[in-house]
């Protein structure tokens, strides 16, 4: 019996044991960041924003330094060849009563609209997140600040936003205090509703029993949950901010006479709607082209930062 069993020992090989590679997970590679990108490429709608929010970006922020326009200047004004000039070659989107091209100024307004709107945005999230946060844990300062929420909540926005306006005087700074004062406490109360729903589960309850610090406990096992919803937030803010600009700029409030926006710009070529009408529908179709852009990519980002979406 024991001669008919050969073992070739060529046909097998020792290996060594690695408790290193033991403990290996054998899992495809995970990186969030390039899940994120991956799911939200694949929404064309959204990739095709995308590119018309670049460009509207880059032409915002690029054509003004090079065009030099100025809201002020009325040296063609007399010059009757160079005045109301229907779109062209030439001027692509004509010319107005002062003979200055609209290409230019819808540009430079669209610089501004789109300057506060990102500004204000960042600050009311910074402020808003980091309260929100610290409110939705802390039943001490839940108890304060449900009473200057309930406050400020019985009273609209836009209101607050003009009286400001109007106490400060018009300039970019001060129309930007103005829409931020108190806007950020709407996304500290969305970020405080979060956070509750958050702080109650086990692995949160486990850390607070173990001693972890509340700030450690914010920004490590709370705050990084909720990146899709701040995300979507800030998909919401960005329109309204350039819609509260321009709406302000149309009743002449905030922005000084020498700074152009696409609110101003409106506002300027409203008496034009029927004769010369080129001169208000491409400041509007212009807003109206950023403010769904910004709309839409905010929301795909926002589905795209959800775990729960990656496949």
């Amino acid at each position: 019996m024991e001669n008919s069993v050969k073992i070739n020992d060529a046909s097998f090989q020792y290996v060594e044991t690695s408790r290193k590679e033991a403990e290996k997970i054998d899992s495809p590679k995970y990186s969030y960041w390039e899940s994120v990108w991956r799911t939200f490429r694949q929404n064309k709608v959204a990739m095709f924003f995308l590119v018309v929010m670049v460009l509207i970006l880059l032409m915002s922020f690029i054509q003004p330094m090079f065009s030099g326009y100025d809201p002020m200047d009325t040296s063609k004004i007399n010059d009757l060849s160079a005045r109301y000039v229907e779109p062209s070659a030439e001027h692509w989107f004509g010319t107005d009563a002062d003979g200055q091209s609209l290409f230019d100024a819808v540009w430079a307004g669209s610089k501004t609209s789109l300057s506060i709107a990102f500004l204000a945005t960042f600050i009311t999230a910074v402020i808003g997140v980091t309260v929100g946060a610290f409110w939705g844990i802390s039943q001490k300062v839940d108890v304060v600040m449900l009473e200057i929420y309930n406050i400020f909540a019985n009273i609209p926005m836009l209101l607050i936003v003009m009286v400001l306006a109007y106490s400060l005087g018009s300039g970019f700074w001060n129309l930007l205090f103005a829409m931020c004062l108190t806007s950020w406490i709407f996304t500290a109360y969305f970020i405080r509703v979060q956070v509750m729903i958050m702080r109650d589960r086990e692995y949160n309850l486990a850390s607070r029993t173990l001693g972890t610090p509340t700030k450690k406990m914010i920004f490590k096992n709370i705050l990084p949950y909720l990146t899709s919803v701040i995300v979507t937030d800030l998909s919401r803010a960005l329109p309204l901010f350039i819609s509260t600009e321009t709406f302000l700029s149309f009743i002449g409030v905030g922005l000084s006479s020498d700074i152009v926006s696409l609110g101003k710009l409106i506002q300027k070529y409203s008496t034009n709607i029927a004769s010369k009408p080129y001169l208000f529908w491409i400041p509007v179709a212009v807003l109206a082209l950023i403010s769904i852009s910004l709309y839409i990519v905010g929301q795909a980002l926002a589905d795209a930062t959800d775990p729960k979406n990656h496949v």
